[in-house]
């Protein structure tokens, strides 16, 4: 069972969250918090008190912007405690992904919050802590047994992306809980964020949990080229290569992309054969 303290500067948004965390029969206890200042103080009375004293932790649920310090601030601070609880993110703003998961995050759930998203987040806390990750069915308050939340099978790995099993043609993309099947011919560049990439598309962009060197490794067969340590280019996409001053740059696009020096020549001789045949 977790303790858990939600955290939203929103109150109608705080009490729904509050609602959905209470209905499931994993949580023992979740209590909110309107600020990150009330939440830090919270948080040091729960490690003050131990990790099995009545004021106990296991999860914050943390909403990112608010008033004050954000949620990214108090994920940072949280990091330097001995045994800090662990950090589940909330928002509206799928933008900070990446500085989430480099703050060691379990999961990142997107507003508007979906129970069965919810669900998700809270049975991969359960499996870091050890705790049981199945939930049994529960009794509401009139002793009527209440089905346990729906959690789909495709939603279980963590929110990363992976090759889609479905198809070779494809990538699966996880947002908000929902899994999107991008097609790899739609991608015109790839750009390197962390350990992490943005797949790039006319419709706009997609983070994905896979480095830039595994989606070159993998998609060369399919026409992508690394033409900077930032940056994979599907070749029949560029639609400009630029020199300038002893610089190389290509344009896909709206975009322009730096080449390094090492790929330059590289990319000018394939881009060549290509328009030769």
């Amino acid at each position: 069972m977790l303790r858990v303290l939600a955290v939203d500067d929103e109150k109608p948004l705080l009490e729904e969250l509050l609602y959905l965390l209470r209905s499931d029969p994993r949580v023992s206890s979740a209590e909110g918090a309107s600020d990150a200042t009330e939440a830090l103080r919270r948080v040091t009375r729960a490690l003050e008190s131990g990790p099995d004293g009545p004021d106990g932790i296991d999860v914050v649920f943390l909403d990112i912007h608010m008033a004050g310090l954000t949620g990214l601030d108090v994920a940072r601070l949280l990091a330097g405690f001995a045994r800090p609880p662990l950090i589940v993110f909330v928002t509206a703003h799928e933008g900070f992904a990446v500085q989430a998961f480099d703050l060691k995050a379990v999961d990142y759930v997107l507003k508007p919050v979906r129970p069965e998203r919810l669900a998700e987040a809270v049975r991969r806390a359960c499996a870091q802590l050890g705790r049981p990750t199945e939930s049994a069915p529960s009794t509401d308050p009139a002793g009527t047994p209440s089905p346990p939340p729906v959690v789909p099978a495709q939603r279980r790995p963590a929110p990363d992306v992976t090759v889609s099993d479905r198809s070779a043609e494809q990538i699966a993309v996880e947002l908000g809980g929902v899994t999107r099947f991008v097609a790899i011919a739609d991608i015109a560049y790839v750009e390197a964020q962390g350990d992490y990439a943005r797949l790039h598309t006319d419709d706009g962009s997609h983070l994905v949990r896979i480095p830039l060197s595994t989606l070159e490794e993998r998609w060369a067969p399919r026409g992508f080229v690394r033409i900077h340590r930032r940056h994979l280019v599907a070749l029949g996409r560029i639609d400009e290569l630029r020199l300038d001053g002893g610089t190389t740059s290509v344009r896909v696009g709206s975009a322009e992309l730096q080449v390094s020096r090492r790929h330059s020549r590289e990319l000018r001789d394939l881009l060549m054969r290509q328009a030769t045949g």
